[in-house]
């Protein structure tokens, strides 16, 4: 039976991409750069890729949230500050906490059979506040935030440090249930423990568990 639970945040329990979408247009608009859901899309595309160099440690948190909007801004041919423009971003990211519906209830689910703990890669000024926003923190026995902890999801440290700060650990009793095969799938086997892709298509190649719906996941679990 599972009794400790490992959660991805961002496109698993909240919708990170409307999140990201609305909040890029508005902060493009708002510094005199027209958008509309192209460039948000391109900006999605942009993000995702550096955020998968994070992953591989090929580039830093800092850099990251700049160059962003450099490589968007480049692409558009206008002209504009990479550095204000991040900040803007950044700044409005906390009001844009969206649950995905069955979220909080499968928290709830979860939390009555044991425990709770998010693991994820978002910056440590959002996160938890993005995560209040959402009325998701009450579930949850510990929040890791790859920034305070020191290092990446789904880096060898960062595993290592989630594993030694959750109280009598059982790998057998964990189970790790996220959107990303390069970062959660990773960092499941990174710990040690059971994986569940938590996506509404099963990816090329992908022959593990798959979960399109909250119900589904905890089918599953039922059978871990």
């Amino acid at each position: 039976m599972k009794t400790l639970f490992l959660l991805d945040v961002d496109d698993t329990l909240l919708d990170f991409h409307r999140a990201e979408r609305e909040q890029v247009m508005e902060t493009l608009r708002t510094h005199g750069i027209p958008a509309d859901e192209g460039t948000a899309a391109r900006f999605h595309e942009i993000n995702d890729g550096l955020w998968k160099k994070l992953e591989r440690g090929e580039t830093t948190r800092a850099r990251l949230v700049v160059e962003r909007f450099e490589i968007l801004l480049s692409e558009l041919g206008v002209q504009g500050d990479a550095q204000a423009l991040s900040r803007s971003f950044f700044e409005g990211m906390p009001g844009r906490a969206y649950a995905f519906d069955g979220a909080a209830d499968f928290l709830r689910r979860l939390a009555a059979r044991g425990r709770v703990y998010a693991v994820t890669n978002g910056s440590k000024a959002l996160q938890r506040r993005r995560i209040c926003a959402a009325g998701l923190a009450p579930f949850f026995t510990d929040i890791f935030i790859s920034e305070e902890v020191g290092c990446n999801k789904p880096s060898a440290a960062y595993a290592d440090y989630v594993l030694a700060h959750i109280p009598a650990f059982s790998r057998a009793a964990a189970v790790y249930l996220g959107d990303s095969l390069t970062s959660d799938m990773v960092c499941a086997q990174a710990m040690g423990v059971d994986f569940i892709l938590y996506r509404p298509e099963r990816p090329a190649g992908y022959a593990g568990l798959l979960a399109d719906s909250y119900a589904q996941a905890l089918a599953l679990i039922d059978t871990l």
